[in-house]
């Protein structure tokens, strides 16, 4: 059984929730998941965006 981290997060929703999931599984902020996503998304060439939606279809709802 999985615990409620494994979920895209509705209540931490900006795009897709995505992020809030990521940072609830990690025990982070979610501001601070945002702001680390956004910049590696730059960084990499936006190969993040890929990345995300790929977690988007994939992590399922809360």
């Amino acid at each position: 059984m999985s615990s409620n981290k494994d979920f895209k997060r509705s209540s931490d929703k900006v795009v897709a929730g995505v992020c809030g999931g990521l940072a609830a599984w990690l025990g982070w902020d979610v501001s601070l998941v945002r702001v680390l996503y956004v910049l590696a998304t730059i960084f990499t060439a936006f190969s993040g965006l890929l990345v995300y939606i790929i977690l988007w279809v994939v992590l399922p709802q809360e």
